[in-house]
Order: C-alpha cells, then sequence, then structure tokens
C-alpha cells in the first residue's frame, strides 16, 4: 500500500481510481466491505484502488465537546487499512482551513482532478464539504456529467437476525460494556488495546507471587473494569496470559492501572510496547478482604483463563 500524507504530493492522477472516502474508526467489519468492493471493482476496469482518511478524526477538529474515544489509534488504523489490500491510502490532515473547502471544490479539485476518480463508493449517510453540504445526491447530480460512478454501499447487520448495522459506534459501545468477546463479531478480530510497559508499585510479583506487566496505554478506548483472558504480541511472538483493567480496590490506593501477567513468561519488557488482545471478560474487578484472598482469585483467573485460552 502507498500511503501519502499530503495531497500536495500527488503529481499526477491514479489511473482510474476508485475511490472511498472516510474516518475508518476501528476498520470494522462494514469498512472491510466497502474497501473489498473497491478493491474488486478497480481490478475489473485496470485501475487504482483509493481510500482516504483524515486526521486527527473530525470532530477533534469541529466539535466543542470533542470526538469519542477512537477505536483504533492513528497507527493501527494505518496497519489494519494496509492489511486489507488497497493500493493508495490518502491521510488527510484535516484542518479547519480543510473543512471550510466546499462539496463542490472536494469534488471537481480533489477528487477528479487530484485524484483522477472514475468511481466512488460510499455508505448512504456520507456527507462531506463546508457544513456537511455535500451528500450521496449531491455527488450523483455532480458527477454525472463527468460519467463517474457512484456507488452506494449495503450496510453490513450486526447479525443475520438483527437490523442494525456493524458501526464504529456499535463497537465503541460492546467494548465499553466489557463485552470483547462481541467486538470479534464486528471487526472480524479481537479488540486490541497498545502501550508501553512501564514500572508499576511492586506487588505483582513481590506480594502476590504473579508478576504483572504495567502498561501506560497509548489508547483512548479502554474496555470496562474487570479481569479478562487476553493474548499479548510482543517481538513477533504471541502469549497468553490474564489481565486486570481498574483501580485494584483491595489496596485502596485509588489509582487506575492496566496490568497483564503473562503465562510461563519470564522476559525484562520495560520500555517495550506490547499489544494486548482481550478474549473474553473473566469477572467484575472486587475487593477481598486480604492479600492471601486475592491471590487465591488470581490462581483461579489463572485457569479460568487458560481454559478460554486453550484453543489460542
Amino acid at each position: 500500500m502507498e500511503l501519502i500524507t499530503n495531497l500536495n504530493d500527488i503529481t499526477m492522477p491514479f489511473n482510474n481510481a476508485v475511490v472511498t472516502i472516510g474516518n475508518f474508526d476501528g476498520v470494522h467489519k462494514g469498512h472491510q466491505a466497502i474497501l473489498h468492493q473497491v478493491i474488486e471493482l478497480a481490478e475489473s476496469i485496470d485501475g487504482t484502488s483509493v481510500a482516504i482518511t483524515f486526521e486527527p478524526h473530525p470532530l477533534k477538529v469541529l466539535s466543542d465537546s470533542g470526538a469519542p474515544p477512537l477505536i483504533t489509534m492513528y497507527e493501527q488504523k494505518i496497519e489494519l487499512l494496509g492489511q486489507t489490500g488497497i493500493d493508495v491510502l490518502v491521510s488527510t490532515p484535516f484542518t479547519q482551513s480543510f473543512a471550510a473547502i466546499t462539496a463542490h471544490s472536494f469534488i471537481e479539485d480533489i477528487l477528479i482532478n487530484k485524484i483522477g476518480m472514475k468511481a466512488i463508493i460510499i455508505g448512504k449517510d456520507y456527507k462531506f464539504g463546508k457544513n456537511r453540504q455535500g451528500n450521496v445526491d449531491f455527488l450523483r447530480q455532480y458527477t454525472g456529467t463527468h460519467g463517474i460512478e457512484v456507488i452506494v454501499a449495503n450496510w453490513i447487520p450486526v447479525s443475520h437476525q438483527l437490523t442494525d448495522r456493524i458501526s464504529s459506534t456499535r463497537v465503541r459501545e460492546i467494548v465499553m460494556e466489557g463485552r470483547v468477546e462481541e467486538a470479534w463479531h464486528l471487526l472480524g478480530r479481537f479488540y486490541q488495546i497498545r502501550g508501553e510497559v512501564v514500572t508499576g508499585r511492586k506487588r505483582g510479583g513481590p506480594m502476590l507471587g504473579f508478576p504483572t506487566a504495567n502498561i501506560k496505554l497509548i489508547d483512548e478506548l479502554c474496555p470496562k473494569m474487570g479481569v479478562y483472558a487476553v493474548t499479548v504480541e510482543w517481538e513477533k511472538t504471541k502469549y497468553k496470559g490474564v489481565a486486570n483493567i481498574g483501580y485494584a480496590p483491595t489496596f485502596d490506593d485509588h489509582l487506575f492501572t492496566v496490568e497483564v501477567h503473562l503465562f510461563d513468561f519470564n522476559e525484562d519488557i520495560y520500555g517495550e510496547t506490547i499489544r494486548v488482545n482481550f478474549i473474553k471478560r473473566i469477572r467484575d474487578e472486587k475487593r477481598f478482604a486480604d492479600i492471601n484472598e486475592l491471590s487465591e482469585q488470581i490462581s483461579r483467573d489463572i485457569e479460568n483463563a487458560k481454559t478460554i485460552l486453550a484453543d489460542l
């Protein structure tokens, strides 16, 4: 995949560009379906598949209340979009001046003249341009005289039994409720957070007998507090473990932490960035009478997690 982070770096239009546009937060199955449709159409006309996204999320610039927590931070989003097989990703800096571009100018100057768009595939609710004045009907009216095809992609339902569509909002709600195993069905992968391993409170190994990696989160979206069965990716190797998200109420120090105990692991990973995949929530976080009772519960959590992770 070719990554372009400045429109000025595009010196000539792409050949028969088939375009889609979106924030692609989460790169969920709905996004993936549109991207694959773009790729297939581009291949059929010997063209170039092009995805256009924005950094930062437009709501971070335009909304007084800010944007919702991102499902995927920028680095992960770029990785996931690259994995779809798209030819070109244009990641446009989203600024107040970019937001002021009219829908007419966006189509004419950027999509047609700069990108070389011959077809565009978008969702039915897509809007663009200054004050969101552009929509599907606007696109069709404007591009009809240019011989450009406008295709409205079908929404992907959450399941065969539900009419609700897969959306970033739905994924966000499920993760925040701790229903991480359901997130897999919407994302096509386990929900993942990333972070740097930092020095913790020196309690996991010395006090409880279970050494933990304390994570300084990079991600904005964190699953509901509690204990989870997880897998951890580090140095191109995957490990199994159990994670605790919350305030460790037994110790009553009111510090929010994300801690991961890895099975059969004895490496020094301080300062390293690890990736934690959430497989299933095991239980709520709770206060225990003493350290011995907490240690016994952790042992049960580990056994439970090993059972959950046995086939992974």
